[in-house]
């Protein structure tokens, strides 16, 4: 039982993992010879192509200086930066934060999924995910004892919604899901939940008892004229919302492992307990570069979220002259292009990629039931990211079937 619940969490195929894959048989299948060209990682997003907000690195010198005043902190994390931040925090997804008993820092926003899965799922408790969906939400209702109730998202359809199958959530909640755990953006397609979607979940989830955990990690890189609806502020209670949010994404802050949950002050209690005997505390001196978020310089957003748009443009352009279906990301640096028929394996082709093109890519399969899909973080150089676009797309052709 114990090895079949850890196999199951392989992470040789994870984002970022990508690199401790053995080369296999891949000369055997291989296709003519390399394709030249600048090494480039797509699993996770290129922390020197875009770097860190202003000052972060001098709020952690500060901590430090501080020394163990800043170091233990409480278990939900800084008083004083719990306080700051459910000010931002209320302000941006338009309902009230409470900062003593709605809010809790973490180590990352991995760990508040993590907690709030375990805060909220039983063994045996339904829990309804997205297909595709971020790679770990069904790991962790499935490693706590839980089971996934798949929901469809039709993301290449013509709808200006998200695709989401409102039906299909609609029965997972009469089957008796009672957690609903979804990302807005979506992540691996960077699709957004429109305002009538999002009040139609909250509709459902209050008809049905339903528990809300909703990642947001990527809100706040929202593209030109797109408008974004948080579920908190959609008419649930506050105790049926838990959102999480973090720096790490969009202001390039994701060495510091800080993440945010808020909402639900009762399950935010537990997360508490469980974090006090799995990591204690989000590491303190990191927790003061939280002071940098959301108080960034004039236009520093503004000017981020343009050069993200500029490629994510080119790359689709690149894509769909290839003849690679692909949905136009509404928010965050993920791009979710399906491959034409192939004449070798998903996870060969990426192998294939990564070896003969220097280009690595996480396999659609990750996020769902998608074998003709590959995901990338175009949150990288301009120019690298357009010439390994380039280069997927000579090696799609090189290997249809």
């Amino acid at each position: 039982m114990t090895v079949d619940k850890f196999a199951a969490l392989a992470t040789a195929n994870a984002p970022g993992q990508e690199v401790r894959q053995a080369a296999g048989n891949v000369g055997n299948l291989m296709r003519g010879g390399r394709i030249a060209g600048h090494p480039i990682d797509f699993s996770h997003g290129d922390v020197d192509a875009f770097g860190p907000t202003p000052g972060a690195a001098d709020r952690f010198s500060e901590a430090l200086v501080a020394g163990g005043r800043q170091a233990y902190t409480e278990y939900r994390g800084s008083a004083d930066i719990r306080s700051e931040l459910s000010e931002v925090l209320a302000a941006f997804t338009g309902a009230p934060v409470s900062a003593d008993n709605g809010t809790i820092v973490t180590p990352g926003t991995q760990g508040a999924l993590f907690l709030a899965v375990a805060s909220l799922v039983n063994a045996g408790d339904k829990v309804a995910i997205v297909q595709p969906d971020y790679f770990a939400n069904r790991k962790l209702v499935e490693f706590v004892g839980g089971y996934p109730v798949p929901v469809a998202m039709d993301y290449l359809g013509s709808s200006p919604d998200s695709g989401l199958d409102l039906a299909q959530l609609k029965d997972a909640f009469k089957a008796g899901a009672r957690v609903f755990l979804f990302s807005n953006p979506n992540n691996p397609t960077g699709v957004v939940y429109s305002r009538r979607e999002i009040g139609e979940i909250a509709r459902l989830a209050a008809a049905f008892d339903v528990m809300i955990i909703a990642d947001q990690l990527y809100s706040r890189l929202l593209y030109a004229n797109q408008n974004y609806a948080h579920i908190r502020a959609a008419g649930l209670p506050e105790d049926r919302v838990i959102t999480i949010m973090g720096p790490s994404k969009t202001e390039s802050l994701s060495g510091y492992r800080l993440g945010i949950a808020f909402g639900a002050p009762a399950v935010i209690e537990r997360m508490e307990k469980l974090q006090a005997i799995v990591s204690l505390r989000a590491a303190g001196y990191n927790q003061a570069v939280l002071r940098t978020w959301f108080r960034e310089p004039k236009g520093w957003l503004e000017e981020r979220i343009a050069r993200h748009q500029a490629i994510r443009d080119d790359l689709l352009g690149v894509f769909r002259d290839g003849s690679m279906p692909t949905r136009e990301p509404q928010a965050g640096s993920y791009l979710f292009p399906t491959l034409p028929p192939l004449g070798v394996g998903l996870q060969d082709f990426v192998r294939l990629l990564r070896h003969q093109a220097d280009v690595i890519v996480t396999a659609g399969t990750e996020f769902g039931p998608c074998p003709n899909n590959i995901r990338l973080n175009f949150s990288q150089d301009h120019t690298a990211a357009m010439a390994a676009g380039r280069r997927i797309v000579e090696m799609a052709h090189r290997y249809r079937k």
